[in-house]
């Protein structure tokens, strides 16, 4: 399931997002501006909840509804502070970045500092694997979605490369990073759905694939010879091989593709 941000109101998402003054109250955005008693509810407290129940289970179950009665309230409550689950995902991505760091240290140089920046996103992701869901194409525009960009772009100037090159770089490592961890969280995904383990999964295909493609040895030999010689073996340990497999697989990519900006900044001279 992919999901689009900015679904709702343009500009009522963007104040809520940062808690811009409300155009009309005159109040910060997503508060009530009527005098009285201080509310139980606020819009930390309903992103919260849905950050909770999306890290518990999945964004399947989202809804205003199931959020109210986390926090024991009805769904037309949550209203008065977000007006509907299209802001509410728009809050509750950008507020989860908020727990990516952002102070690594450049004293051992820039490789170093975007490895930690790498596996600390990658660990991120593996917390909330429902971020994933939420689609790139259009980003949510909210604070903490620049404080996550600005950090890997400060990282990334200490090569001294030209803008245009670091834009593209940029984007690569993100959607390396993104991509790896998709994978892990798919893999979890699919045990917890079908009930059957990765392992269980290709063990039962791969005995047919060699009943029904007795000659794929022959049809398709160098693919045989990268998993007879490249694959780990399995050395047992709680965490699935499958889920190893794509960690080093993370390790050895992020490597590549450091190596490929060291080498551009060989080519610029600098």
């Amino acid at each position: 399931m992919v999901l689009f941000a900015g679904q709702g109101d343009a500009r009522r998402s963007m104040s809520l997002l940062w808690r811009a003054k409300d155009a009309k109250g005159g109040g910060p955005a997503g508060k009530r501006s009527a005098p009285g008693p201080k509310p139980a509810l606020s819009v930390d407290a309903i992103v919260d909840a849905g950050i909770a129940l999306a890290d518990a289970e999945g964004l399947a179950a989202l809804s205003m509804r199931a959020v109210g009665a986390r926090l024991g309230r009805t769904a037309m409550a949550l209203y008065t502070y977000v007006p509907s689950k299209s802001e509410l995902l728009d809050l509750m991505y950008d507020r989860a970045l908020a727990e990516l760091p952002t102070d690594y240290d450049l004293a051992q140089g820039w490789r170093s500092a975007v490895t930690s920046w790498a596996e600390d996103t990658w660990e991120f992701y593996l917390r909330h694997p429902w971020v994933l869901q939420v689609s790139q194409a259009r980003p949510v525009l909210g604070p903490n979605e620049y404080v996550a960009l600005e950090t890997l772009v400060r990282l990334l100037y200490a090569t001294e490369l030209d803008s245009a090159v670091l834009r593209r770089i940029v984007g690569a490592l993100f959607h390396f990073v993104r991509g790896a961890a998709q994978t892990v969280t798919e893999s979890r995904l699919a045990a917890a759905a079908t009930g059957v383990s990765d392992e269980e999964w290709w063990q039962s295909r791969s005995s047919v694939l060699g009943e029904v493609v007795p000659d794929f040895q022959d049809r398709f030999p160098l693919v045989v010879r990268l998993e007879t010689e490249g694959a780990a073996p399995h050395t047992g340990g709680a965490e699935p091989y499958l889920e190893r497999e794509a960690k080093t697989t993370f390790e050895v990519g992020l490597d590549v593709l450091l190596d490929g900006i060291a080498a551009s900044i060989d080519k610029s001279g600098r």
